[in-house]
């Protein structure tokens, strides 16, 4: 019997996760990671259901590696203009890095999350891939593409062979689980509220400083209160006006300027990226269907890699482009190819 460690929260998709991995005949081991001391809840929540399945539960006290790892970066990337994704970074660093060696160590073969994605493997590529869940609104995978390629084989998604929630919840339900009906979560894990401004503020160590809000053309319209409270895209509480709707277009980090414009301003064909992990090896240039945010339609590119960075070229203009979000590659069946951060 093969041992997994599964990474559970408290909520319905870990618990039933551990329902179908034991159903399948794996050895299970319940880990909930603490990461931001706020897991309380969660922890007494994966225990009763580990309980009720027979199966132990440890966790893993993380929050100097979450803080190292993931806050931090979070805090500098939006110190320097740029939006990050922490679920990403996390993924990377705690899900899929940490917690896999953590696996090794209690002498798990596999590790197992809750997570909306498929992982399978490929003929064409003649490797184990990841491709988009069957239950595309819930699918994850933008979130999951700088798993380590050779860790492809030894990570289970249980949930991959079903195509809604309510079916994950009846399951649930049938065992008698008190998680069956537990509310999604779906704010940054870190930030009470999703109150990102307020948690920047109390956190950085420079204080954001007001600047310039201005034209393309140079013309100066007012002033800003600091870079952090303006996203790219963004249309109402700029805090100016002028004879024609404005919009963010861009945040200038060295001159501390907001570039407001049109909204055709915000369309653009082309994107770099780099900090890049591809899954399927490709040649120099190739074509492939890109995804610049997790709501975004993927749409047709051709991704041209130069050593560390790669250019992205569209065939369409895509809207509000954003440094430091990640633009993730998909073949024409929904495998990952690989993916990177907007530079």
């Amino acid at each position: 019997m093969e041992k997994v460690l599964l990474g559970m929260s408290g909520g319905v998709d870990s618990s039933v996760s551990a329902i179908i991995l034991q159903e399948k005949g794996f050895e299970v081991i319940g880990c909930t990671m603490i990461l931001h001391g706020e897991e309380e809840k969660g922890i007494e929540d994966a225990k009763k259901v580990c309980k009720s399945l027979g199966i132990p539960h440890y966790t893993f006290d993380l929050r100097k590696e979450f803080k190292c790892n993931v806050i931090n970066k979070f805090i500098e990337e939006y110190k320097m203009a740029r939006t990050p994704n922490p679920c990403i970074e996390c993924n990377k660093k705690m899900k899929f890095g940490i917690f896999y060696e953590k696996a090794k160590e209690l002498g798990c073969k596999y590790i197992a999350t809750g997570h909306y994605a498929r992982i399978e493997f490929s003929e064409k590529y003649n490797q184990y891939v990841l491709r988009k869940s069957e239950e595309e609104k819930k699918d994850q995978t933008y979130f999951l593409y700088n798993i380590p390629k050779e860790e492809l084989e030894y990570i289970i998604f249980p949930l991959q062979e079903y195509r809604n929630k309510e079916e994950i919840r009846k399951i649930a339900l049938k065992k008698g689980l008190e998680v069956a009906n537990k509310k999604d979560s779906q704010e940054i894990c870190f930030i009470k509220d999703n109150d990102y401004q307020k948690f920047l503020l109390e956190n950085m160590k420079e204080k954001p400083k007001t600047g310039n809000i201005k034209l393309k053309t140079g013309e100066i319209l007012g002033k800003h209160n600091g870079l952090i409270n303006y996203t790219i895209g963004q249309r109402k509480g700029i805090g100016v006006s002028y004879k024609y709707p404005l919009y963010v277009i861009d945040l200038d980090y060295k001159k501390n300027e907001v570039i407001v414009g049109k909204e055709e301003e915000l369309y653009s064909k082309e994107l770099f990226a780099n900090e890049l992990n591809f899954q399927v090896e490709l040649g120099e240039n190739f074509e492939c269907f890109a995804k610049i945010r997790y709501r975004a339609k993927e749409a047709k590119a051709v991704v041209m890699k130069n050593r560390e960075s790669v250019k992205v070229e569209f065939t369409e203009p895509q809207r509000a482009i954003t440094k430091g979000q990640s633009v993730v590659f998909y073949d024409e069946s929904g495998i990952v190819l690989g993916g990177g951060v907007i530079s």
